[in-house]
C-alpha cells in the first residue's frame, strides 16, 4: 500500500500525467470538437473512424480526459500533504540547526570571516546553548508547498472553467443585438463571408454591453480568434445567408424591409403578397433556357435566386426573382434586394466565481514560485569549532562558503 502512494505522490507520475493532458489537449484544439459524425467522415476520410472510436471530437468531456484530471489532483493532493506535513512535523529549524555536527573546522580567521559575511548576507543572529545559528527566509520553506498546492487549485479551478459555463448558439442579423438572461447585449456590428481580396474569412465585429454598463470596444471575432469580456467568451461558428425584401405601399409611399431567413408571408390583407420560400446561391441555365438551382456553396453567393410565390386573391403563382427584380399586387411593390450575411456565435458564460478563484490561484502560484526560488532559507550553526549548514537545500550556501574560505586561505598563504 504504501508503494503504491508513493507511486502515486512521485514527481515521475505527475509528469507524465502532465505530459499525457497536454497531448489530448492539442489533439482537442486541432480537431474540432463537438461536430456531427458526417463532418468527420467527410474531412478526415483516411481517420475519422479512430477519431470517433476514441472520441477524439469530443476529448475534453472524454472519461479518459476525466480520469487524467482526477489522478493529477490526486498526485498533487498527495504531494501537498506529504510537504505541508513535513513543514508542520519538523519543528523550529533553528533548534534543529543547532543540534547539528560541524562540518567543517575553523581557526580563528575563519570564523571572523564566517561572521562578516553572514551579517553581508543579512542573517539574523540567534544565540542558543553558546551555539550562533545564522538564519533567513524562514518563510521561503512553503515555497514548494504552495506551489503545489496552486497546481492543484489550478487544475480544480480549471476544469471547473472547463465544465461548468453555459453555452449557447445563436444567430444575430447585422445591426441587430442579442440580449442574454442576466441583462447582457451583444450587439453585431458587422459580418462578412470574405477579405478584401476575396479570401474565406467569415469574421464578425462585435461590441458587448455588461448589464453594470460596461461596454466593450468593438472587437473582431473569427474563426479560432474568439473574443473574451466579463464572464463572456465569444466564437465565430457558423455562418448564413438571409434574404432581404423591401415592400412598398404604392398609394402611401410608405416602405419597410425585411429580413427573411425562413419562408414567411408578406401580405397586407391575408391574400394577396408574397410567400418567400427559399434563397439560392446561384444557378445554372442550359441551351434550352431550363434553370437548375444551386443549393448550395462555399463563401458568398454569387448570383442569388430569390424562389417565391405571388399570391394575387388566393392565386398562386411560382416566381423566380433576382436581386433588383420587383413584383407588385395589388398596390404593393415587393422590391428584391442583395442578401444579407449574418453569423452564428457560440456564446459561452463562465461563472464569474470560477474566474476570480482561477486568478486566485495563479497570484498563489507566483507566490510560491516567488518563495522558492527567491526566499530560500538560509541556516547555519556556528560554533568555537567550526560550523554546519542546514536548511532545506545547503548546498548552494554550503559551497559559497567553501569558495569564500579557500580564497581567504590562499591570501594568507601568499
Amino acid at each position: 500500500m504504501k508503494k503504491n502512494i508513493r507511486f502515486l505522490r512521485s514527481m515521475r507520475f505527475g509528469i507524465l500525467l502532465l505530459a499525457l493532458i497536454a497531448a489530448f489537449s492539442v489533439v482537442g484544439s486541432v480537431v474540432p470538437q463537438g461536430r456531427e459524425v458526417a463532418y468527420y467522415a467527410q474531412t478526415y476520410r483516411a481517420a475519422h473512424g479512430v477519431i470517433l472510436l476514441l472520441g477524439l471530437h469530443r476529448v475534453f468531456s472524454s472519461w479518459y480526459f476525466i480520469a487524467l484530471l482526477a489522478l493529477l489532483c490526486l498526485n498533487l493532493t498527495l504531494c501537498s500533504l506529504t510537504r505541508v506535513r513535513t513543514l508542520l512535523h519538523n519543528g523550529d529549524a533553528v533548534e534543529r540547526a543547532a543540534r547539528l555536527p560541524n562540518e567543517r573546522l575553523l581557526d580563528k580567521a575563519g570564523q571572523e570571516v564566517l561572521r562578516a559575511h553572514m551579517k553581508t548576507l543579512r542573517c539574523r543572529e540567534e544565540v542558543l546553548g553558546g551555539v550562533t545559528v545564522w538564519h533567513k527566509n524562514a518563510v521561503g520553506r512553503w515555497g514548494t508547498f504552495l506551489t503545489h498546492l496552486s497546481i492543484l487549485l489550478t487544475v480544480i479551478f480549471g476544469a471547473a472553467a472547463l465544465y461548468l459555463p453555459t453555452v449557447t448558439d445563436q444567430t444575430c442579423l447585422p445591426g441587430e443585438a442579442l440580449t442574454m438572461p442576466d441583462g447582457t447585449t451583444i450587439a453585431v456590428e458587422r459580418f462578412s463571408i470574405e477579405d478584401e481580396t476575396g479570401r474565406l474569412d467569415y469574421a464578425s465585429v462585435l461590441r458587448v454591453t455588461l448589464p453594470d454598463g460596461r461596454e466593450s470596444e468593438p472587437t473582431r471575432v473569427s474563426v479560432n480568434h474568439p473574443m473574451s469580456f466579463g464572464a463572456y467568451k465569444l466564437y465565430q461558428q457558423t455562418y448564413g445567408t438571409a434574404g432581404s425584401v423591401t415592400v412598398t405601399n404604392l398609394e402611401t409611399g410608405g416602405a419597410d424591409t425585411f429580413t427573411l431567413t425562413e419562408p414567411v408571408f408578406l401580405s397586407a390583407d391575408g391574400r394577396s403578397g408574397l410567400w418567400y420560400e427559399a434563397l439560392y446561391p446561384g444557378y445554372l441555365k442550359d441551351p434550352s433556357g431550363n434553370v437548375t438551382l444551386i443549393t448550395n456553396t462555399t463563401g458568398r453567393y454569387e448570383d442569388p435566386v430569390y424562389q417565391v410565390q405571388v399570391a394575387s386573391d388566393g392565386v398562386y403563382t411560382p416566381t423566380l426573382a433576382f436581386p433588383g427584380d420587383s413584383v407588385r399586387v395589388n398596390g404593393i411593390a415587393f422590391t428584391f434586394n442583395e442578401p444579407v450575411e449574418y453569423p452564428g456565435l457560440r456564446i459561452k458564460k463562465t461563472p464569474t466565481a470560477v474566474n476570480a478563484l482561477l486568478v486566485a490561484a495563479f497570484a498563489l502560484m507566483t507566490a510560491g514560485l516567488y518563495l522558492t526560488f527567491f526566499m530560500q532559507p538560509v541556516l547555519l550553526k556556528q560554533d568555537a569549532d567550526g560550523y554546519a549548514v542546514g536548511g532545506p537545500k545547503p548546498e548552494g550556501l554550503r559551497m559559497e562558503l567553501a569558495l569564500l574560505l579557500r580564497e581567504k586561505e590562499e591570501e594568507e598563504t601568499t
